[in-house]
């Protein structure tokens, strides 16, 4: 996250800034997953450029881990399901007490 944050900063501080633009619409394309030009990020400095590809590496990760999660939701779930699927074993029940009338 920290790269997420040298971006926010970056782009509060001066947000009508190039590089602020090309990083705010990197985000934006990311969260929308929406076409971004590659060639917009080569045009920022090393430092921005370097900001760039840290969003990306986070950005990904955040993304396994969402991903993961779903997965961790989606199976708790499924298992619940088979479990109260599943037919719960009863008690015995009781032998028939024998009377007269039976003999």
């Amino acid at each position: 996250m920290l790269a997420i944050k040298k971006a926010r900063k970056l782009i509060e501080a001066n947000p009508t800034d190039i590089a602020s633009k090309t990083l705010a619409d990197l985000v934006l394309a990311l969260e929308s997953e929406t076409p971004f030009l590659l060639a917009d990020i080569y045009e920022l400095d090393y430092k921005r450029f370097e900001i760039a590809l840290e969003i990306l590496a986070e950005w990904r990760m955040d993304r396994y881990y969402a991903k993961k999660l779903r997965l961790v939701d989606v199976s708790t779930m499924a298992k619940s399901i088979a479990t109260a699927d599943a037919p719960v074993p009863s008690q015995a029940a009781p032998a028939p007490v024998e009377t007269k009338k039976d003999i």
